[in-house]
C-alpha cells in the first residue's frame, strides 16, 4: 500500500460497502448531486441505486445530467455493425444501471432521477424522463442543486504521485467548484466524494483539490475502468460549408467557443486551414461566396492567435493550440473550460501531455465560463472579439432558434449552455453569437426545411437573434428589421422551400406584396452545393474525419450504407427500390471491397428470403451510397 493511501482514512476499496454507509448514516434517504456527462461516479452511483432498487426502506433521488449510455442495438443489421465496435471501445466502462432502467421503464418508485441535459433524442418518449426534466440554463444549475439540499456530491476524479495528495476533478469542475465555494460560505452542507480513475487525466489549476475537501474516495476496481468515449462522426459537405462560413467571421486575436460533434470539427478544421494552408483556404471561401462581396470577412493567417472560453472542452481544441490557431494567452491561460467529454484519444493526448503544457489549458467553475455577469469588466477585457458558435436544429424566418425541444414538448437534449452564451454575446462589447443549422432535413427519403415559419418550441427567443448559418451562406439578424430579417434568412433558406415561405410572411403582413425572390438564391440546392465542393473533395481538402477516427477503413465505409438503408427502411417503396438496385448488382456480379462490407455484416452467404431480401436492400444502399 502506498504512503498516499495508507494516511488517508477515508479511502474505501469496495463501493458497495462504501454506499451502505452512506445510505444508513443518512437514514436511508439520500439527494446526491453529480456532474453532466464523464465525470460521473459510475461504480458509487450503481451501488447506491443498486441497495435502493433492492430495499423499499431506502430511498434515492439523482440530480444529474447527460446519463451515458453506450450504443445497444437489439436486433437487425445495426446490431451487427456495432457489436465488435462496442467491445473494442466500451469494454470496461461500467453502464449506468438507474439510466439502463430509466430507459427500459423499470426504475423502482423509490427512486427519482431529474436530468438538465439528456443524452441526445434519447428519451423523447421515456415518460419519467420528460416528466423529471429540469429545463435550466447551465449558469443556474448549481444554485437549482443548493435550493434541493443535495446530501452528496459525488463523481470521478484523478489522480498523479507527482502532485502528492492533491486530487483532480478533471473533466467537470464544472459545477462542482461553485458548490464547493456555496459550502465554504456556509451556504450548504454537503459531502464531497471522489471515485478515483486513473485513466482520467489530472488537469491542474482550477480543478486541483486538497484532499480534505473529500469526505470519502472510493478506489479498487474503479480505478482502472474504461472511460466513456465518443467516437468521432465524419463531416458531411454541408456542415463542411457551414464550418467555413463561421470560420471566416472569427477575428485575429478573438476569442472562441464551439460545441461537440461533426459541426464544430468542421469550424475548426476550416480555422486550422486558414491558418496553416491559406490559399486553398482562401479558393474555398470564394467558391462558397461566388459573386458575393467577400472583402469584411476575415480570411488571413493567424499573426495574434485566438483564446478560447468554452463550456465543453472539445477535443479539436487541442489541434487548434497544437497548429498555432488557439495561441493568445490570458493570464497564462489558453483556453478555459468546464468540462470534456470526447473520443478516447481526448483522454490519452491530455494525458500524454507535458504537465506545462497542461497548465495552459483552466478547467475551471461555469459560471466563470457562461455567466456574463460574473467578473463582467475582466471578460470584456479578455474576451474580445468573441465568437460564440453553437448549433441548432431549426430557426424561425423571424430569426428564432429551436436547438433542445420538439414542439410537442418534448425535450431532446436540453439547453445547457446555448442561452448563456447567447446573452454573453450581446453583454461583451465586439462579441457575436452564431448558431449553425443545416439547411434541410432528410427522412424517408423526403426533405423538409430546417428555417421554417414559425415553432411551438422556442430556445433562443427572436429578440435575441443574431447569426444564423447554414451551407448556403450567412444571415447576420442582429438589429434589423423584420422584413430584412425574413430576405436575410430566406438568403440562405433551400430553394424548394422559398416561395412557400415568402408567401406566408407576405399573408403575415411581414413583406409588402410586390417583394418577390431574388435570382442568386436559385442555387441553394444541395446538388448544387456538392457541385462547387467537388473539385475541393477531389483533391482530399475535405476529407470525412481530419481528426481521425475510431473506426476502421471498412467501418467507415458502412456507416453512410447504414444510415441510407435506415432511412429507406421508413418507406417500403424506397427500401423495395433499394433491394431491386442490390438485385441487379447481384446478378452482375459484385466487387472484392462490396463483398467484405457483405461479409463484415453477416450477409455474404444467406438463406431464407427475409435474409435475401435485406442482403439485396444492402446491396443496394452500398452501390447508391458509393456509386
Amino acid at each position: 500500500m502506498s504512503e498516499l493511501k495508507s494516511k488517508a482514512s477515508q479511502y474505501w476499496q469496495h463501493a458497495s460497502e462504501l454506499a451502505k454507509f452512506l445510505l444508513d448514516s443518512h437514514d436511508g434517504h439520500l439527494t446526491v448531486a453529480m456532474p453532466l456527462g464523464l465525470g460521473k461516479a459510475n461504480h458509487l452511483i450503481n451501488a447506491l441505486y443498486g441497495l435502493t432498487k433492492e430495499n423499499s426502506f431506502y430511498s434515492l433521488t439523482i440530480l444529474t445530467a447527460l446519463s451515458l449510455q453506450t450504443p445497444s442495438p437489439k436486433a437487425g443489421l445495426s446490431k451487427v455493425f456495432f457489436d465488435p465496435i462496442a467491445k473494442r471501445l466500451y469494454e470496461g466502462y461500467p453502464e449506468l444501471h438507474y439510466a439502463r432502467d430509466l430507459l427500459s421503464g423499470s426504475l423502482p418508485s423509490n427512486v427519482e432521477v431529474s436530468e438538465f441535459f439528456l443524452q441526445a433524442g434519447a428519451y423523447l418518449n421515456n415518460a419519467h424522463a420528460q416528466a423529471n426534466y429540469i429545463s435550466a440554463n447551465y449558469s443556474h444549475v448549481s444554485g437549482y442543486l443548493l435550493e434541493k439540499g443535495v446530501d452528496l456530491v459525488v463523481q470521478m476524479v484523478a489522480r498523479d504521485e507527482r502532485m502528492g495528495r492533491d486530487l483532480s476533478l478533471s473533466c467537470n469542475p464544472d459545477i462542482t467548484l461553485e458548490l464547493l465555494a456555496a459550502r465554504k460560505a456556509g451556504e450548504v452542507d454537503f459531502a464531497l466524494i471522489g471515485e478515483i480513475n486513473d485513466s482520467l487525466p489530472f488537469m491542474p489549476n482550477d480543478a486541483q483539490l486538497p484532499e480534505s475537501e473529500f469526505t470519502h474516495l472510493l478506489e479498487g476496481e474503479c480505478a482502472n475502468a474504461t472511460l466513456f468515449n465518443v467516437p468521432k462522426a465524419a463531416i458531411q459537405i454541408n456542415e463542411y460549408a457551414a464550418g467555413f462560413h463561421a470560420s471566416s467571421l472569427v477575428k485575429d486575436g478573438g476569442t472562441l467557443q464551439i460545441g461537440i460533434g461533426s459541426a464544430g470539427d468542421a469550424v475548426a478544421y476550416a480555422l486550422i486551414m486558414r491558418h496553416t494552408d491559406n490559399v486553398n483556404y482562401k479558393r474555398i471561401i470564394k467558391a462558397l461566396n461566388a459573386n458575393k462581396d467577400i472583402s469584411h470577412l476575415h480570411t488571413a493567417p493567424f499573426e495574434v492567435g485566438l483564446y478560447g472560453v468554452s463550456e465543453m472542452l472539445v477535443d479539436v481544441f487541442l489541434d487548434l493550440i497544437e497548429a498555432g490557431v488557439v495561441k493568445r494567452e490570458v493570464n497564462g491561460t489558453l483556453i478555459h473550460g468546464g468540462f470534456f467529454l470526447g473520443p478516447k484519444s481526448l483522454y490519452q493526448r491530455l494525458r500524454e501531455w507535458p504537465l506545462e503544457q497542461r497548465k495552459k489549458i483552466n478547467m475551471t467553475a461555469i459560471g466563470y465560463i457562461n455567466g456574463a455577469h460574473i467578473d463582467f469588466n475582466r471578460k470584456q477585457q479578455n474576451r474580445q472579439h468573441a465568437r460564440f458558435i453553437n448549433n441548432a436544429m431549426k430557426t424561425t424566418l423571424l430569426g428564432a432558434v429551436v436547438s433542445d425541444g420538439l414542439d410537442s414538448g418534448k425535450v431532446v437534449s436540453g439547453v445547457g449552455g446555448q442561452y448563456d452564451f447567447v446573452r454573453q454575446s450581446f453583454a461583451l462589447k465586439g462579441a457575436r453569437s452564431i448558431i449553425m443549422i443545416k439547411a434541410v432535413r432528410i427522412s424517408s427519403g423526403r426533405q423538409s426545411s430546417n428555417v421554417v415559419w414559425s415553432y411551438a418550441h422556442t430556445t433562443i427567443p427572436r429578440h435575441l437573434r443574431d447569426i444564423v448559418i447554414n451551407e448556403y451562406g450567412i444571415a447576420d439578424l442582429r438589429g434589423v428589421r423584420d422584413e430584412e430579417v425574413i430576405r436575410r434568412m430566406l438568403s440562405i433558406t433551400d430553394r424548394q422551400f422559398q416561395a412557400d415561405l415568402l408567401a406566408t410572411a407576405k399573408a403575415n403582413n411581414k413583406l409588402a406584396q410586390g417583394v418577390e425572390l431574388e435570382r442568386e438564391w436559385n442555387t441553394n440546392t444541395q446538388a448544387n452545393l456538392a457541385t462547387i465542393l467537388a473539385p475541393f473533395v477531389d483533391q482530399n481538402l475535405l476529407p470525412d474525419y481530419p481528426f481521425g477516427t475510431d473506426f476502421t477503413d471498412l467501418e467507415q465505409r458502412l456507416i453512410p450504407v447504414l444510415e441510407t438503408l435506415q432511412d429507406a427502411s421508413r418507406s417500403k417503396v424506397a427500401l423495395v427500390k433499394l433491394a431491386y438496385k442490390g438485385w441487379v448488382a447481384n446478378k452482375k456480379g459484385i466487387e472484392s471491397h462490396v463483398q467484405e462490407a457483405a461479409k463484415r455484416m453477416n450477409l455474404e452467404s444467406v438463406s431464407s428470403i427475409k435474409s435475401k431480401v435485406m442482403r439485396a436492400a444492402f446491396l443496394g444502399a452500398y452501390y447508391q451510397t458509393h456509386h
